[in-house]
């Protein structure tokens, strides 16, 4: 049976992912169409075989597929803004940093144009696309991302989280806070390191290890925190208050910042005085979850 034949593939914006994007399309043999506001930033995607755009209306009306990796909403917006008249049966997969209510919003926009929208976040850096170590979510139309996974996930797998097109900026948010509290510990710890001569370089392979073995834990705190079963937690409550209480001593000791440690002492805090402090680390859940869920 003879191959299908690849979509024309626009890619609007060139900057540090745009660039990448396109060249995997090339690379896989997709037809290409790129556009950027500065011109001689696709000079190089020419040179590989892809098409040059001089107006996001010309990009939009070639492609099949217009994927837009741009800043921002705003961006995304200015730069779409002239091509409504050309969107009609295309499908627009925004790559854009934004928010649930701007993805639902340009969701929206796009419906109103006849376009199918999927919003999406890139847990990727450059050198990571097109590679299994970057991993792409999506949310919005499940007939575009069902019509074009082949072609998402020449960028990088592909995770879908429904059809609400702001679903996957909740999940990107998510997954952001997640990082921001581990490197955030990890630049605390250095500095605390400091004191002692030991430096940034030297601590980093064993904090990576300690953070291997903590996502190994993760399953296990999902667990306890979806069933509510904080009983039988390996490391509770008052264990950890006690550890994050010296932490934060140390750090007073060593002239070192405690802003990063002082909030989740005062949830451990809150939890204790609660008459949980025998229970799982994981209880603090009950603490961060919406205030309109009573504990369970």
């Amino acid at each position: 049976m003879p191959e299908q034949t690849k979509p024309h593939v626009t890619v609007l914006g060139l900057g540090r992912m745009g660039a990448p994007i396109a060249s995997a399309f090339l690379n896989a043999g997709y037809p290409t169409t790129v556009w950027n506001r500065t011109a001689a930033k696709a000079d190089a995607l020419v040179a590989q075989g892809a098409i040059r755009a001089t107006t996001t209306t010309e990009a939009v009306a070639a492609g099949q597929l217009v994927i837009a990796p741009l800043l921002d909403h705003d961006a995304v917006r200015q730069a779409l803004g002239p091509t409504a008249s050309a969107l009609q049966g295309r499908t627009l997969v925004n790559l854009a940093n934004s928010t649930p209510d701007h993805a639902r919003e340009l969701a929206a926009w796009a419906a109103g144009h006849g376009a199918d929208y999927l919003d999406g976040a890139m847990m990727a850096l450059p050198e990571t696309v097109a590679t299994p170590e970057a991993f792409f979510l999506y949310s919005g139309s499940q007939r575009a991302f069902t019509t074009y996974r082949r072609e998402l996930e020449v960028m990088a797998p592909a995770h879908y989280f429904g059809t609400d097109a702001g679903s996957a900026e909740v999940h990107d948010l998510a997954l952001l806070g997640t990082g921001y509290a581990a490197l955030t510990g990890f630049l605390h710890a250095a500095a605390l390191l400091g004191s002692v001569g030991t430096t940034p370089e030297m601590f980093a392979p064993l904090a990576a290890r300690w953070l291997h073995g903590m996502a190994g834990f993760l399953p296990e705190l999902a667990r306890e925190a979806g069933s509510a079963a904080y009983a039988d937690g390996v490391s509770t409550v008052d264990l950890n208050r006690a550890g994050v209480d010296s932490l934060i001593q140390l750090s007073r000791a060593s002239d070192i910042a405690t802003d990063v440690h002082e909030p989740l002492k005062a949830l451990l805090d809150r939890r204790s005085a609660d008459g949980h402090g025998r229970d799982s680390f994981s209880s603090v859940f009950e603490l961060l979850r919406s205030r309109g869920t009573a504990e369970r």
